[in-house]
């Protein structure tokens, strides 16, 4: 690594220990629908009247509980009914993702266009790991979706601290190896602020560990999936993994040679869910 990535790197690590570093908060609509979700008073009522101080998320929701990937038969016109079909918990999560974009915000045309392409890669992810989640495993699809999201969180903070260090953010062959080395630990140490659940907070620690194999099929796993199967046919380093060796494929029960991108029966859902977030 060069001098000046190790600097860099130090001192976001530094920053870490020490609770220096700025870590994103999560938007405050979905900061109170989660709250109102984990309280036992509160009613659909309740949830709609948050959701409602947003009218974009509103009809958002709407469509979505209208979308094929809620396989209904009748479609709904108001929130509350939306609410209701989907469910209290199903609505925390979907409103949760579809604020997050609001975080990827730059001052800088630089780090702006490298936030871009963070948030561009984790819908699609996102949207890989909706259909994994549902059609090969017994986890809830919105909560993988929203793994999806956060995989990478911990590149925030780094990029904003990046625009004032012209010499890394100039350097993208720097700045690219300190979010690779970094990312995991300090998306972590962002998802235990947030209080989000610890299979969650697994996601961003675990998800660069590809030959992971824990007992269970969890989160991590269908992120490693998505996130290999996102990087198919490019130049990335990811795009040249023999997914034989990655045992996330076994347990999601996936052949190492089956992309679910290219699979007639996925490629729609994926499609669908990636408009979820768009």
């Amino acid at each position: 690594m060069s001098p000046i990535a190790d600097a860099f790197l130090s001192e976001v690590l530094l920053d870490l220990e020490n609770k220096r570093l700025v870590l994103p908060t999560l938007p405050e609509v979905a900061l109170r629908v989660r709250d109102a979700v984990e309280d036992e008073e509160a009613s659909i009522g309740d949830i709609v009247k948050i959701i409602s101080s947003d009218a974009a998320l509103s009809a958002r929701l709407i469509q979505v509980a209208n979308s094929p990937l809620m396989r209904a038969t009748r479609p709904v016109e108001t929130l509350e009914s939306a609410v209701t079909r989907m469910g209290m918990k199903l609505v925390r999560d979907l409103a949760t993702s579809m604020v997050m974009e609001q975080m990827f915000q730059a001052t800088n045309d630089l780090t702006d266009r490298k936030l871009r392409q963070v948030w561009e890669h984790h819908t699609e992810v996102a949207a890989i790991a909706h259909v994994l989640a549902a059609q090969f495993t017994k986890l809830r699809p919105e909560q993988a979706m929203l793994a999806g999201l956060v995989h990478d969180i911990g590149m925030l903070p780094i990029l904003t601290k990046a625009e004032d260090h012209p010499e890394v953010l100039e350097n993208e062959a720097v700045l690219d190896k300190v979010l690779k080395d970094l990312h995991p630990k300090v998306g972590e140490a962002i998802l235990t602020a947030w209080n989000f659940p610890p299979e969650l907070v697994r996601v961003a620690a675990e998800h660069e560990n590809l030959y992971r194999d824990s007992p269970e099929v969890d989160y991590v796993d269908v992120v490693i999936v998505a996130n290999l199967q996102s990087h198919v046919g490019q130049s990335h380093p990811l795009g040249s993994v023999d997914w034989s060796a990655v045992p996330a494929f076994a347990k999601l029960g996936l052949s190492p040679e089956v992309s679910v991108i290219e699979m007639e029966e996925t490629a729609e859902d994926i499609a669908e869910a990636k408009r979820m977030l768009c």
